[in-house]
């Protein structure tokens, strides 16, 4: 914004309250909005218009639009020859939408190289009540009966939104983006938003893209804004995922 302000949204704003994306701040690259609330049409809606909610416990919610965006695309994932040659993981399995409150309360616990968490008591509850009704789902990786890595996201139409992802054991939440992966290909999803730039995220294959290209991707891919059915119900082998 020129004159480096944010738009102050009330929770009785109608969900389109949102200003432009072009009219995000520069510094802090992407800071677009700040207030309102965490109700599913707001967030649906925010979704599909390129904008999402990020923010620490005792600010206010924070709605940001970053450029360039970080995003996979059909064929992007990419691993090393180690990964695929790690047969002490062939024995992990995927499973869908069976344990979404678990992921997302991994995802927010503390972590070694973070202080807190950006994953806050009132995002938990909003991304549960999207599970709920179908929008929210957790991609999960289990070793036998133990969680062991895993990630959540909101599904719109073709586009997957990646909010967070954690691993209790080395690389097992690589699988989870694997398995999305595959969804590309069958041409379920055409595209994964990261939101946020990482190296972790780059040296797989995501790529950045400038923001006014990514939000003409995702007109055409989240919408109609339908929700995703076809989730498997029975787990799916890891060893199958790199074998495919």
């Amino acid at each position: 914004m020129s004159n480096n302000r944010v738009v102050w949204l009330g929770e009785d704003d109608p969900v389109d309250a949102f200003p432009p994306v072009t009219a995000a701040l520069r510094e802090p690259d992407g800071l677009l909005a700040a207030g309102g609330d965490l109700s599913s049409a707001r967030l649906l809606y925010a979704y599909r218009h390129g904008i999402f909610p990020w923010y620490d416990d005792g600010q206010p919610i924070l709605w940001w639009s970053p450029d360039p965006r970080c995003v996979f695309l059909p064929g992007d994932l990419r691993f090393s020859r180690r990964f695929r040659r790690d047969q002490c993981r062939s024995e992990f399995q995927i499973r869908v939408n069976s344990a979404f409150a678990a992921v997302i309360r991994a995802c927010a616990a503390p972590r070694r190289s973070e202080q807190g968490t950006w994953i806050t008591t009132g995002m938990i509850k909003a991304y549960e009540k999207l599970h709920e009704d179908g929008w929210a789902h957790s991609i999960e990786v289990w070793h036998g009966e133990l969680l062991v890595g895993g990630l959540y996201g909101i599904a719109i139409g073709k586009a997957f939104f990646g909010e967070s992802m954690f691993s209790d054991v080395s690389d097992a939440s690589k699988y989870a983006l694997l398995y999305l992966s595959r969804r590309m290909r069958d041409r379920s999803l055409q595209l994964i938003d990261c939101q946020v730039i990482s190296g972790h995220l780059l040296r797989l294959g995501a790529r950045t893209m400038r923001r006014d290209e990514f939000i003409d991707l995702l007109g055409a891919a989240a919408n109609p804004p339908t929700r995703l059915e076809n989730w498997p119900t029975v787990p799916i082998s890891c060893s199958r995922l790199l074998a495919d």
